[in-house]
C-alpha cells in the first residue's frame, strides 16, 4: 500500500502558547486537499534530516483549501516538533493524505477528554458536532490558561469545560463528577500526554465504561509493559510471508518491520510506534504478542497486527503481505 504525498506551503503561522504553533498549510501548486473525517491525521516530511510525523487535524472538516496544525514544542521529541517550530509562513513541506483511526461513531452522545496539545483531534471532532447539532460536551484539561490552545474559541462555549491545573483544586477534572456512570448511547474520546491518558482511560474503566465505548489517540507510545514469565515474546523469531512463504529471523532487538524493511519487502509504514496504524497488516498464523496503541480487542481479535511494534509469542508468525 503506498501512500500518497504532496508538496505543501506554509501561508499561516502563528503561536498560540508559548509551546504551541499552529499552521494552516495549503497545497503549493493550488489544488484542493484531500476530504478527511474529524479525528484525522497526516504525515508530515520536515527537516534536512526527512523525518515522518503524524500530526492531527484540527481545523473545521470540509475546508479543502487549507489544512490546519497545532504542534507542541516537545523538548523531549525525536525532532519533528524542533523542526516544526522553525518553520516561517512560506516554508514548503511534504504531507501525505490524511488517515484515521480515531473517528466520531454512530454514538447519539460524544464526551471529549482533551488533555494539554490533545485538543487537535478533539476540536475537529467538536466542530463537527456543532455543524451537524450533534450532543457533546468537550472537557478540556491544560496546566494553565496560558497554555491552553485555542482558548478564546473555546471558553465561552456552552458545551465545553476548562480546567487548569494552576487554578482551585474544585475545578479540576474528576470523571467520577464529569463522566460519570457508562451510558449505552454514548462514546468517549480520549487524546493527551500519556499520564492523563493513562488517568483518563483507567478512571473510565473503573467506573464500568465498557472498552467498547472508549476511543483513544495516543501521540507516543505507551512504555512496554514488563514481560510476563513464561509469556512469550521476548527474544528471537521468525516471520513469514504468506504470498511467497519466505522466512526471516526477527532478533531481540529488531522490530519485524525493521526485518522486512531491510530484507526489500515492500511493507507499509509511518510512525514505528504502534500509534498511527498504517503499518497494520494480518496474522495467518502464529500467536501475535500485542505492543500497540492503536488496535482494539476486536481488530486484535481479528488477526490485525503492528509489525512496526508487536512481536510474536509463537517460534513463527506468518504475515498476510
Amino acid at each position: 500500500m503506498s501512500t500518497t504525498w504532496t508538496d505543501a506551503v506554509v501561508v499561516a503561522r502563528y503561536d498560540a502558547t508559548p509551546r504551541i504553533a499552529v499552521f494552516d498549510l495549503a497545497r503549493a501548486d493550488g489544488d484542493e486537499l484531500w476530504e478527511y473525517e474529524p479525528g484525522a491525521h497526516i504525515d508530515v516530511t520536515v527537516g534536512t534530516a526527512e523525518l515522518i510525523r503524524q500530526y492531527s487535524l484540527c481545523g473545521p472538516p470540509g475546508i479543502r483549501k487549507q489544512y490546519r496544525l497545532a504542534v507542541l514544542d516537545e523538548p523531549a521529541s525525536r525532532g519533528g516538533s524542533r523542526a516544526m517550530h522553525a518553520l516561517a509562513e512560506g516554508d514548503t513541506l511534504r504531507i501525505a493524505a490524511p488517515r484515521n483511526r480515531f473517528r466520531l461513531t454512530s454514538a447519539r452522545r460524544h464526551v471529549l477528554l482533551a488533555g494539554g496539545i490533545g485538543i487537535t483531534p478533539l476540536l475537529s471532532m467538536a466542530q463537527s458536532l456543532d455543524a451537524t447539532g450533534g450532543d457533546y460536551h468537550l472537557h478540556y484539561c491544560a496546566r494553565s490558561r496560558s497554555e491552553a490552545a485555542f482558548l478564546a474559541e473555546l471558553e465561552n462555549h456552552p458545551r465545553v469545560t476548562l480546567y487548569f491545573d494552576d487554578q482551585a483544586p474544585e475545578q479540576l477534572l474528576d470523571l467520577g463528577r464529569d463522566l460519570g456512570e457508562p451510558a449505552s448511547d454514548t462514546a468517549v474520546y480520549v487524546c493527551g500526554p500519556g499520564g492523563f491518558m493513562d488517568y483518563a482511560l483507567g478512571r473510565a474503566a473503573e467506573l464500568g465504561w465498557p472498552a467498547s465505548a472508549l476511543h483513544k489517540e495516543r501521540f507516543s507510545a505507551s512504555p512496554p509493559a514488563a514481560p510476563q514469565p513464561g509469556g512469550g515474546g521476548e527474544g528471537g523469531f521468525t516471520v513469514r510471508l504468506s504470498s511467497t512463504g519466505a522466512e526471516y529471523l526477527v532478533p531481540e532487538d529488531q522490530s519485524v518491520l525493521d526485518v522486512l524493511l531491510a530484507n526489500g519487502v515492500d511493507a507499509p509504514n509511518s510512525c514505528g510506534q504502534g500509534i498511527c496504524g498504517e503499518c497494520i497488516v494480518r496474522v495467518r498464523a502464529g500467536e501475535p504478542d500485542h505492543r500497540d496503541d492503536v488496535l482494539t480487542d476486536e481488530e486484535r481479535g481479528e488477526g490485525l497486527f503492528t509489525p512496526c511494534s508487536s512481536r510474536s509469542k509463537s517460534p513463527i508468525l506468518e504475515l498476510e503481505l
